[in-house]
């Protein structure tokens, strides 16, 4: 079977273009927040922050092409052209090319674009609506127009999984290339921020809120956490085949040892379940399948983002997994890149690599939790061998991966 490895890397967000800024800014823990917008939603004591795209797309989309997309599929295209241009491949496309997928992981789609259509059908008469509108606000605009934009003829989907959706996507890309169905793979995910959709997601407490004592912000794994950070932007990996990377001179930045995907049966249909054993018995077994010890992992990337519901159940899988054994070291880069919008991914990148990852300000053990994102023995553990991504989304759907150096 083929061995898949990652190539290429483009992410633009709230940190901005590129990986420096992001590996920066986990460096720090700053996550750079930003006022939103109050709707009709928000009320007295509302979250009022999250994470807004701040990088420059120009290099990658020119001007012209981008009056017609979405926000998201803005995103989309131009991470898409510079993971390509990072992995040294001719972005033009065409029958020449090796055949490539397009996977991408949203949670919410074109939302800005999608709430115009609505305004326009509700507002206005329904007749007149417009054509353009409705093609860039279902789901899969920005894999669609990342296909059309680097003329790219293999499959292409849309994975909408909520928190799990980047991974799922990278996991379906990986079977891409092992199966042999394609020869490389753009994987990755990305959303946008409104007003209405941080509203929605404030009215179900799923966001951080300012205490008397805190600031807003998300602390994955804190006992003082209190919901997530919403974050926008888009994250594109190239995945590919190990000998045909090398024979091409590709620079290799990790290795996919395991790619896992499953379902906790617990999940409510719009929170996290309590099957963090169940779940971690059915990862251990599909990790000894691919030949994965887990005392050869030596670092987690974890998906937990300051839910307590969400990174109670991270918590319990990771223990569940680890059994008698010490955790090795753990991350949680959400508490910088917030929920959605891809920058998760890319943060898994940079670690699996070595790059450090700070703390979330203001962080206090939880003891129910029993994961200490301070301790000091991880800073020994800053080249790790072996990197588990984890992402649990509600709803019960659930991914990992495994990265080799």
């Amino acid at each position: 079977m083929r061995r898949v490895v990652l190539t290429g890397l483009g992410t633009i967000g709230p940190h901005g273009s590129g990986t420096e800024p992001l590996a920066a800014a986990l460096r720090s823990g700053d996550a750079p927040l930003q006022s939103v917008e109050p709707c009709s939603l928000h009320g007295a004591n509302s979250a009022g922050l999250a994470l807004y795209q701040q990088g420059e797309l120009t290099p990658w989309l020119a001007p012209r092409a981008a009056r017609r997309l979405s926000p998201s599929s803005k995103y989309a295209v131009a991470a898409a052209r510079q993971a390509l241009q990072h992995a040294g491949v001719d972005d033009s496309g065409g029958a020449e090319q090796p055949r490539t997928s397009v996977r991408l992981g949203v949670s919410f789609g074109p939302s800005s674009v999608t709430e115009s259509l609505l305004e326009q059908i509700l507002r206005g008469n329904p007749q007149e609506a417009s054509p353009m509108l409705f093609m860039e606000s279902v789901a899969n605009a920005p894999a669609g127009q990342v296909a059309m934009a680097l003329d790219l003829r293999g499959p292409n989907a849309a994975i909408a999984q909520r928190e799990a959706a980047g991974l799922l996507a990278f996991v379906g890309g990986v079977s891409d290339v092992t199966t042999g169905r394609c020869d490389r793979a753009l994987v990755g995910a990305v959303d946008e921020v409104t007003s209405l959709t941080h509203g929605i997601l404030d009215r179900f407490d799923a966001l951080a809120r300012p205490t008397e004592d805190l600031p807003e912000g998300a602390r994955p794994f804190s006992g003082n956490r209190n919901g997530m950070l919403l974050s926008e932007g888009c994250t594109v990996i190239v995945l590919e085949d190990e000998e045909s990377a090398k024979r091409r001179g590709a620079p290799i930045l990790a290795r996919v040892a395991a790619a896992v995907r499953a379902n906790d049966p617990t999940a409510p249909a719009s929170s996290w379940g309590r099957g963090g054993a169940r779940l971690a018995k059915s990862l251990r077994r599909r990790l000894d399948a691919a030949g994965v010890d887990i005392a050869s992992i030596d670092c987690v990337v974890s998906g937990a983002a300051g839910s307590v519901r969400g990174d109670r159940l991270e918590a319990s899988t990771l223990r569940a997994l680890w059994g008698e054994q010490p955790l090795p070291r753990v991350v949680a880069p959400k508490s910088v890149t917030g929920e959605y919008g891809g920058g998760f991914l890319a943060a898994a990148v940079l670690a699996s690599g070595g790059a450090p990852v700070a703390p979330p300000k203001h962080f206090e053990v939880d003891p129910r939790l029993r994961i200490d994102l301070r301790d000091p023995r991880h800073e020994e553990a800053s080249n790790p061998r072996r990197t588990l991504v984890s992402a649990l989304a509600a709803g019960g759907a659930a991914a990992w991966i495994v990265l080799e150096r």
